[in-house]
């Protein structure tokens, strides 16, 4: 005789929360319960697959092995769910319909244009945006917990599709008031002497300068590590060091004329920005419509502030 479980979706969700959050009591919140109807539904949940989900450690909260196998399907399911509620949307030719979107924090300024133009087009539209670093955008693809993803070098080793869509550009960026401001086609070798400021290690632009700078035979000495762009941008302008960040991050300290890109040999690092999903998903209107405006007018939109 077969056992089937007896779980519902509503389990399921709540112990979806609670594993990303793994804490009651945040997840008791973004679902507006009590803490002790969160507890007392994945109780009723272990009892049902007669393994613990959980393990708490000290005041930590952690997923067991069981739990870890469950999250995967209990994600798949509420996937699904979504998928259904966008298919019978369209059916009833609505532009209601749901839109998850992750951008790398470097992508920050030209994906909200890109989303607010979609928004203008599209005005029923649930958008959902995740502004993140690479590390979470990797672990968005993995679990296929986002529709999209905007960043700047596609992941190997993941079963995805990735569509380049718009140069990304990394430039050496100085406060204007630098010694190398404003000198033409400065040698490499002059930079060995200066403190770079950069993102932490993983990120995409730490990856791609890294390379660069092996490949070049030169090395960098001075390193001070900021955890966004912007901090970069205002340490930089403060005079902290020189920066090494896309080119797409500087529209607006370039048009106050806070920062100079400097002229340096071999630069720009040329790299490309890429719209990146899950091989095989299944792609709703409202989705392909993103998709499209991404491939058709990032360009433009994006470097509208350039040019003025």
């Amino acid at each position: 005789m077969i056992y089937i479980m007896n779980i519902t979706l509503r389990q399921l969700q709540i112990f979806e929360s609670v594993a990303k959050n793994l804490s009651y009591t945040r997840a008791a919140e973004l679902l507006y319960l009590t803490q002790p109807a969160v507890s007392m539904q994945i109780k009723q949940l272990e009892s049902e697959v007669a393994m613990p989900l959980f393990e708490r450690m000290g005041k930590s909260l952690f997923l067991t092995e069981a739990g870890d196998e469950l999250l995967i399907y209990a994600r798949n399911i509420s996937q699904q769910l979504n998928e259904v509620s966008e298919v019978l949307d369209e059916l009833k030719g609505s532009q209601r319909g749901r839109l998850n979107i992750a951008v790398a924090t470097t992508a920050t300024s030209f994906s909200l244009k890109l989303l607010g133009e979609f928004y203008k087009r599209f005005p029923g539209a649930n958008i959902t945006l995740d502004v993140t670093n690479r590390a979470s955008l990797l672990k968005h693809l993995e679990n296929n917990t986002i529709d999209m993803v905007i960043m700047g070098q596609p992941p190997q080793g993941l079963d995805v599709e990735a569509e380049s869509f718009m140069d990304n550009p990394l430039v050496v960026v100085a406060p204007k008031n630098h010694e190398l401001a404003g000198k033409s086609n400065i040698p490499l070798k002059m930079l060995e002497r200066e403190t770079f400021i950069m993102r932490e290690h993983g990120s995409g632009t730490r990856i791609a300068m890294e390379r660069f700078f092996e490949e070049s035979g030169y090395s960098i000495s001075s390193v001070m590590e900021m955890s966004s762009n912007e901090a970069i941008n205002q340490a930089v302008e403060a005079g902290l060091g020189l920066g090494i960040v896309s080119r797409d991050t500087l529209a607006l300290k370039l048009a106050l004329g806070h920062l100079q890109i400097l002229d340096i040999e071999s630069f720009p690092i040329m790299r490309h920005w890429y719209l990146v999903h899950r091989k095989g998903k299944r792609f709703t209107a409202l989705m392909s419509a993103f998709k499209n405006l991404v491939q058709d007018e990032a360009e433009v939109l994006s470097h509208s502030d350039l040019e003025k």
